[in-house]
């Protein structure tokens, strides 16, 4: 792609659109400080993000007490990290391994657990996501570049306002000498989701 390729971005959405337009609107009537939503967004975007989440699965690695207590009560187990709250409530966590993979959905909207993923992706919102990922998983799953075996139960978990799930991801291989710092930065967004594994780049320290 050449560089006056990147100059000519698409149009917003039509729903883009209408944010802008209402938050315009909003921030014209004095109902909004543009400061302030900035200053939530970029809390979400980059402080709280899917670091949060990362640390949740690092420590359920390294921690087998902390895991089973993470598997058994998510809530008060991510609140022993300080996490939680509006977005945050009735966590469920559920765990990959080498025969079982589980894959989150919002069918209905985009319910999703904020305080330890952060901002939804626009795919995690988008109504093909939300249709094919409990018609056709394993289609949804290629396209991301996961393949599973024939062997692998696929699960798909149902968010709802009631209830949010968070997937444990399996463990690589070859991290047995990483503490929990260099175990979190291993940890993705899409792994935590179920859309993608966890792998070693050629590099870590093992």
């Amino acid at each position: 792609m050449t560089t006056t390729d990147h100059d000519h971005q698409d149009a917003p959405s039509d729903p883009a659109l209408r944010v802008k337009a209402l938050e315009s609107l909003l921030v014209a009537k004095g109902l909004v400080d543009r400061a302030a939503l900035e200053v939530l967004i970029d809390t979400y975007e980059h402080k709280i993000g899917p670091r949060n989440g990362a640390r949740v699965v690092a420590r359920a690695w390294s921690d087998p007490a902390y895991k089973q207590r993470l598997l058994s009560n998510a809530d008060a187990a991510i609140a022993e990290l300080g996490y939680g709250g509006m977005q945050g409530e009735h966590m469920v966590v559920v765990e990959n391994t080498a025969t079982i993979h589980n894959l989150v959905v919002c069918t209905l909207c985009s319910c999703y657990p904020w305080p330890v993923l952060g901002l939804p992706p626009v795919w995690y919102k988008s109504a093909p996501y939300r249709s094919r990922a409990v018609i056709d998983p394993r289609g949804v799953l290629r396209e991301f570049g996961l393949h599973l075996a024939d062997a692998v139960e696929l699960r798909v978990w149902d968010s709802t306002a009631e209830l949010r799930y968070l997937v444990l991801p399996e463990r690589p291989a070859g991290t047995q000498s990483m503490d929990d710092t260099e175990l979190a930065a291993l940890v993705t967004r899409d792994a935590m989701v179920g859309v993608a594994r966890i792998t070693v780049q050629h590099g870590d320290r093992a």
